[in-house]
This record gives C-alpha cells, structure tokens and sequence, in this order.
C-alpha cells in the first residue's frame, strides 16, 4: 500500500517575510498588495484569519474585514531561494518528491519504513528537520493517496500532522462539507447542494451512473473522490514524473481600469517578457501567441496568432502580441485585465535564413545574460525599454520562474 505525504507550509509567504521582519509576528499581515488595489489576497497571517481574511479573497475586501492588517507586496525572490530549501529538505526523505506550487509537494515515502519508521514517526523527523533547515513550519497529511493526504494536511493545519490508515480513508472523508474535497469549487459545491448533497458520504452514497449522467466524465471523478481515490485530472500521473508545461501565460489586473495605449502596450511587453523568460527556462519555442482582454464590464476577449517559426525571443513574440492588441482593442475602451500567453512548443525554432540565423543567434547571447542577471537580482532588474514604465510586478500567488523539482526536463 503507498505511503503518500502531502506538506504543506503554514502561511509560507508570511512566515518567511516574518523571518526578514521579526515585528510582524502576531500581527494580522497580508501578503499579496497594497490594500488599496484590485488584486487578491495570496496569503494571510492566522491572526488576520480570525477577521475571515483567507487568499484569493479582494484585496480591498480583506482591508474592510481587517483595516488594521499590514499590507505587503510580497518579496518573490525570498519565497523562491525559500521553496528551493523546503525542496532540498524533502529530497532527504525521499526521491520521489513532487512540487505542486511555491509552497507545497507531494513525497512518496513507501518502502521507507527501515529508514525513518512509521509514517508518523517519519513524518515528526520531516517536521523537525524542515523548522531547523529553513525555521518554518509546516503541517503534513498522511495516506495511501495523494487527494486525501492534501485534505488530511489541512485538516492538520497550523503545524500538524494528521495519518489516516489504509482503509479507513472513506470514513475519514464523509463528514467532511464536499468542498474540501480538491477541484470542488463553488460552482460544483452549490449543484451538488441542488440535488442533497452536502458532505462527502452523501457523495459516497451516489450510484455511478446518475453522477456520470448528471455531470458527465466530472461525475466519475466525483464518486473517485469521495472513497479516497486519486480520481480527475487534478490527481493524474506518479509523484516525481517530470511533466513539461503545455501554455505559459501571465496576466495583470489594473488598480484602475485604463486606456491610455503607452500603458497598455508597456504593461504587455513586461508580461511578454515574463512569458519568453519561462520559454527559455523550459527549452521551448512557441509557435502561437495569445492575448487576452478583460473589459471594465468583465467581457472577456482570447485571440491568438500562429508566428511563421517558433520563438522564445522577447522581441519576436512582443511584436506578434502588440499586433494581435492593436487589432482587437476596441480603441479608446477602458481595460480591466490583460494577458499573454505562448502554446505550441517545439524545441527549436525551426530552420532560419542566414541573416536571420546570425541576429537571433546574438539575441539568444544577450539573454541568456540578462536571465542570469534576472536570477539574481530579481525579475524587474532588466527589461526591455518599451516595457519599463509597466507596473507589473510579480505576482506572489504565481508558479514561479525557478520553481524547484519543476526544472526543464533533459533533452534526448
């Protein structure tokens, strides 16, 4: 039977800046931006919790529960350099470790009962070891898969440590409101409450067929799910297995809706380079770009365009999307969001004419350099001039560039 490990960190971002700025402990802080702002919140202190702050939550809705909450941007270069130490503690433990964002992993720890005992014993030495490694703490499920350690974690949280033996995992889950099962958001929450179901055994208690009938291949998942089961995508694929990325996109949501075009176009040619700066993380060139628009009324506009070879150079991919924007903008119409995004990888950008083989050869050199000095000193350390005046500033809540255990996989 495996042995599955979910860790979860407690209030990762927090914790870390209170371990740059001692004073902010025992204080209501969120993390994520200024109060004032339209973004969400990526993490709160326990203390602004008590205020029912929690992330994802508006910003200026977490600033009326909490006015008295300090606000920070966050510091995203800390939280990497952070993730790569949590990282390194949990390859002690096992080799099968599997980053599921900045601040949480799965470990396959079966078969490793010689090594470190039961897996709850196992689970106290990871517990000590990450507090003296990084001086955080973090809580740990325990069961034979991953969904119901991810909700045992939580269930643990702050700095537990919850083991649910095998067998015992659909007893464990069927009091449990259904949303705490994972991928079960709102809108699933509020359908399965119009047919009765309000806990996970009431789920449980479904015949295949009618939740396959009523939600389709989600509903097969769904009756996965309730006995324990790594159903859905959410789950698929073995804990460690590399998997390269199929889109890499980033968005920025203003403070104010705007259609001044110079900030419009700088703030996409920043979140281009963001994109290209991953490509070149991963290897990849991409062969379509996409854009998206969100309007003041939230009407939401995707389109995309195929380039002639693929690319990862900034320029290359900032001139299609500003051409796909200059297209579909409804000129003079306030803007709420904008994204860019890359699908279509291929591993090189395909066969170049001589003069154009020499310039991007060139291209490639000088950014290689200015990623190197991005690794550094930090994302908004270098940019292209068209994009300096772009106030895009990376988002805390974002997977991001670097991320530990998700490196480019080797080439064959």
């Amino acid at each position: 039977m495996p042995t599955i490990f979910h860790v979860d960190m407690d209030a990762f971002f927090v914790s870390v800046e209170e371990l740059f700025d001692p004073s902010l402990k025992g204080k209501a802080v969120v993390v994520g931006g200024r109060a004032t702002e339209r973004g969400v919140v990526s993490a709160a202190s326990y203390e602004a919790r008590k205020f029912g702050v929690h992330s994802a939550l508006p910003l200026r809705t977490a600033a009326l529960r909490c006015p008295h909450a300090i606000f920070l941007d966050g510091h995203p270069e800390r939280y990497r350099e952070y993730s790569h130490k949590v990282h390194a503690v949990l390859q002690e433990f096992s080799p099968k470790v599997e980053m599921a964002s900045v601040d949480e992993a799965y470990l396959d720890l079966s078969g490793t009962a010689r090594l470190f005992g039961s897996p709850l014993s196992a689970a106290h030495a990871l517990h000590a070891r990450m507090k003296a490694v990084t001086g955080l703490n973090c809580s740990v499920g325990i069961s034979s898969s991953k969904l119901v350690s991810k909700v045992c974690s939580d269930q643990a949280k702050p700095n537990g440590v919850l083991w649910i033996q095998p067998g015992l995992e659909a007893e464990f889950l069927a009091p449990l409101e259904v949303r705490k099962l994972p991928g079960v958001g709102k809108v699933m929450e509020q359908r399965l409450r119009e047919i009765g179901i309000k806990r996970v055994g009431d789920l449980a208690g479904l015949e295949e067929d009618f939740l396959r009938r009523r939600f389709g291949v989600w509903g097969l998942a769904l009756a996965g799910k309730a006995r324990g089961m790594d159903a859905g995508s959410w789950f698929d694929g073995e804990i460690g297995a590399h998997e390269d990325p199929k889109s890499i996109s980033h968005e920025h949501t203003f403070d104010q809706d705007t259609a001044d075009v110079s900030v419009l176009e700088t703030t996409l040619t920043r979140l281009t380079e963001k994109v290209a700066r991953r490509l070149r993380e991963h290897g990849f060139h991409a062969r379509t770009v996409h854009l998206k628009l969100r309007y003041s009324d939230f009407t939401t506009f995707t389109r995309a365009h195929t380039l002639d070879h693929a690319s990862q150079l900034d320029h290359e991919l900032i001139i299609a999307i500003r051409e796909l924007f200059q297209h579909n903008w409804r000129r003079g119409a306030p803007i709420r969001l904008l994204g860019a995004g890359v699908t279509g990888f291929e591993e090189s950008e395909g066969q170049l004419d001589l003069l154009n083989a020499e310039r991007n050869e060139r291209a490639h050199k000088a950014l290689a350099a200015v990623d190197k000095i991005r690794d550094r000193f930090g994302e908004k350390m270098v940019s292209l001039a068209s994009g300096l005046k772009g106030d895009t500033r990376e988002k805390v809540h974002e997977n991001p560039v670097g991320l530990p255990g998700k490196e480019p996989k080797p080439k064959t």
